[in-house]
């Protein structure tokens, strides 16, 4: 198949780069990157030297129209004024937000701007979603810190071991979380050797795809109180997850219910009881690794993810996705083993 990838000069372009350029059935056709428009690829991205003498051409939608499917990795907003007017024949994974949110009031209370409409929501995991993703032709990749909430949080609202209206999340994300665009606070100096908090207060913009979600799974609204922290590294997500429990629960059984719960799925990784997940062992994958425990002090459950947020939290997952729409094994030219 014929590939593009629109938004090829950011950090989630790159490693859609570095991952389709070994996919067995896909073919890059069309490398944008409308700010670096002309320039080799790899005076952005040194690592991909397979590219060494290609440049990125111009974002045009009459050049997407030579590929068969599109990866979109442009800023929320960007990406949905090119969508809206390809031909339906191609198809479409969004990276941005822009199709995420079933509810234009949230949008626009999260985001702002104009309100692009809906997507079927592209994590595999989720009940029913892969079937739904395989007869679509279009699909809103989920969040980076989405997908490590609602994948840590999944089995315990599925099976209703917690309590949905009261589920509190402090994750921390490397600084590629926050895109390739200058930013004092994400130079070396400022970044390095410390820790922050930001979009304190609950105003993160991932909190409505979470909740939404949630709200799917267990049938009734969902609230999460979700404080997001830079962390002195490029990249990986690290979320701890907490609720309230329902139930004499032990941290073996709802171990064991984890276990069973994701004992099918390829990407997502249950560890051993005592084995907590690192940032540094997904790096690179389209893994999660997931632990439980159960703090009987405070009758909560405590869920600990790790993903890499430009891996499964992006780049790698919208592979997998893309996968699925095209009638492929899902794990196709995707690893689940971290480079450490």
């Amino acid at each position: 198949m014929k590939i593009g990838i629109v938004g090829a000069s950011g950090y989630s372009g790159g490693e859609l780069l570095r991952i389709i350029s070994s996919h067995p059935k896909f073919e890059l056709e069309y490398i944008a990157a409308s700010s670096n428009a002309g320039e080799f690829i790899t005076s952005v991205h040194p690592a991909l030297t397979l590219f060494s003498e290609e440049k990125f051409e111009e974002t045009s939608l009459e050049a997407m129209k030579r590929c068969e499917l599109l990866f979109f990795a442009l800023p929320h907003g960007a990406s949905s004024e090119y969508i809206e007017k390809l031909p339906e024949s191609i198809k479409v994974v969004d990276l941005g937000a822009d199709y995420r949110l079933e509810d234009a009031a949230r949008w626009s209370t999260y985001y702002g701007g104009s309100y692009s409409g809906f997507l079927p929501y592209g994590l595999p995991e989720l009940p029913g979603a892969r079937a739904l993703i395989a007869q679509s032709a279009r699909i809103a990749n989920p969040g980076c810190y989405a997908t490590a909430i609602i994948l840590g949080a999944l089995p315990a609202i599925s099976h209703k071991l917690i309590d949905a209206t009261d589920i509190v999340v402090v994750a921390a994300s490397g600084t590629t979380g926050a895109g390739r665009s200058a930013k004092i606070n994400l130079i070396a100096s400022e970044a390095a050797n410390s820790l922050t908090s930001y979009k304190f207060g609950g105003v993160h913009q991932h909190t409505p795809e979470i909740e939404q979600s949630i709200s799917h799974v267990s049938g009734s609204a969902s609230r999460i109180s979700f404080t997001p922290i830079l962390a002195p590294m490029p990249r990986g997500i690290l979320a701890t997850i907490t609720a309230k429990i329902s139930g004499a629960f032990t941290t073996e059984k709802v171990h064991e219910i984890y276990a069973g719960a994701f004992e099918s799925e390829p990407f997502v990784h249950v560890l051993p009881l005592g084995q907590m997940p690192q940032t540094s062992a997904v790096t690179g994958s389209n893994s999660a690794h997931i632990q439980v425990g159960v703090d009987s002090h405070t009758n909560r459950l405590i869920i600990s993810v790790a993903i890499d947020n430009l891996g499964k939290g992006a780049a790698s997952q919208a592979v997998q996705n893309a996968n699925i729409m095209c009638g492929f094994a899902e794990t196709l030219g995707l690893s689940t083993q971290g480079v450490r």
